[in-house]
């Protein structure tokens, strides 16, 4: 079981908090995370492209010019794909491009990139952050203090001041318990929970 110092926003030690291993300790594997993070970012595609093939295609019914005599290549059709406008063979098509992942799978990656955080010292567990207002500095001097670059901050509520001082930082993403996942966690290197959210993470996966 995990024990983790939990500090205020001047990086001042306030106390400590127990995370359960059974959702931070998780051994990862490689290709459960793989598969859950390539169906998350299928799952976003539009899937909306689409091309014409000949049967789609009007007109083309009559030979453009005669078969010899003329000194060009000989053509049947004015929608060929060999023509420029003609049609495309084998065209992409509008497709949905999500796939299912069971519940549990998912459950589990999310449950080994927090371990993966944990391991790696790169999970900060944050008493609270309180900005005097809603405003795009105080935010960003809250990371050069921390030295974060990018960060993915969990809090326990959407909270309009945090949001509107964070959400013009490149690099920053703020969410809630709920939509937490495994794509976010792995591509922000610094994982900051509040500590009233900690409760909300755990709650969801234990």
């Amino acid at each position: 079981m995990a024990v983790i110092k939990v500090y205020d926003q001047n990086l001042q030690e306030t106390g400590e908090t127990t995370l359960p291993p059974e959702v931070f300790e998780v051994t990862p594997r490689a290709e459960i995370l793989h598969l859950v993070v390539r169906a998350q970012r299928a799952s976003w595609r539009a899937g909306t492209h689409s091309a014409l093939s000949r049967s789609m295609m009007k007109g083309g019914g009559a030979k453009p010019w005669k078969q010899k005599g003329t000194g060009r290549a000989r053509s049947g059709t004015n929608i060929s794909p060999l023509w420029r406008g003609g049609a495309v063979v084998f065209p992409p098509s509008p497709r949905d491009y999500s796939f299912k992942v069971n519940k549990k799978v998912r459950n589990l990656a999310l449950k080994m990139a927090l371990s993966v955080r944990l391991l790696d010292k790169q999970l900060t567990v944050l008493k609270s952050i309180e900005l005097p207002e809603a405003k795009t500095r105080h935010f960003a001097e809250l990371m050069e203090s921390m030295e974060w670059k990018k960060a993915l901050v969990v809090v326990p509520a959407y909270d309009e001041t945090l949001d509107r001082s964070s959400r013009n930082i490149r690099g920053v993403t703020l969410i809630t318990p709920d939509e937490l996942n495994v794509y976010d966690i792995i591509n922000h290197p610094q994982l900051v929970l509040l500590e009233q959210a900690v409760e909300g993470v755990i709650s969801r996966l234990a």
